[in-house]
């Protein structure tokens, strides 16, 4: 509570360790936030050791990367191991996991084809329609062991960012901004202007406030540094 000492790794652990959750309540509209919206969601567990896997189909997808979790990833191999402790779900939690990717033929490729020990696993792949493969695993709250459940996206569902859904797009325009803090390394021109544009129009319905609040932060982060050459100048 309050400012001063905060230790989000430390913070992190904790939580982890205790299968449990943390939060920095900085103000009344963060304390609302964490101690009455979301309280039934910290406190209700309704599925623990929840992970997820996602397969790309080599034939349509030529390149992806997982924005985010970098502390959160599991060897391939610990997926089917219920021994291996994962992430606990609240009651009307929800966990959006979002992936850049490039499709095969497109210009949007980083890194140049392999020539040689390409994936020969065309013979799995049932159709050229298929994008990837969603698995899911978790238990009950009072169970050890785990079930099982298992989606197939398809590549027709692949829709421009203007006709995403309103939560999607508010989505990716805070995976952006967290990007853009951290240097933008992969936006290449995609710069504040364009997160803003994208947050506002996946704000949607905000009786609480908490997207604007957000839209606020872009227009602070984005006056900094444009005010950031005339202070080294100054100096």
């Amino acid at each position: 509570f309050g400012t001063g000492n905060y230790n989000d790794h430390l913070m992190e652990q904790l939580a982890d360790e205790g299968n449990g959750n943390y939060a920095y309540i900085d103000g009344l509209n963060e304390a609302r936030k964490v101690l009455a919206e979301e309280l039934t969601a910290t406190l209700q567990t309704i599925a623990k050791d929840v992970k997820i896997q996602v397969e790309f189909n080599p034939d349509v997808v030529a390149e992806y990367r997982l924005i985010g979790y970098e502390n959160r990833m599991l060897r391939r191999e610990d997926f089917n191991n219920d021994k291996i402790d994962a992430g606990e779900i609240g009651a009307g939690h929800t966990v959006t996991a979002l992936y850049e990717i490039s499709l095969v033929g497109s210009a949007g490729r980083r890194v140049d084809p392999l020539r040689y020990g390409a994936p020969d696993n065309k013979a799995a792949v049932e159709s050229k329609n298929e994008l990837a493969f969603v698995r899911l695993r978790y238990k009950r709250p009072d169970g050890d062991t785990s079930k099982l459940i298992e989606q197939v996206l398809r590549r027709d569902a692949i829709v421009g960012m203007a006709a995403a859904s309103k939560e999607l797009q508010f989505a990716a325009a805070v995976a952006a901004f967290g990007q853009q803090l951290r240097g933008g390394e992969y936006l290449e021109d995609f710069g504040y202007t364009d997160i803003l544009e994208l947050a506002q129009q996946g704000r949607s319905a905000d009786p609480l406030g908490y997207r604007g609040e957000f839209i606020g932060l872009i227009n602070l982060a984005d006056s900094l540094t444009a005010d950031a050459p005339d202070r080294v100048a100054a100096k």
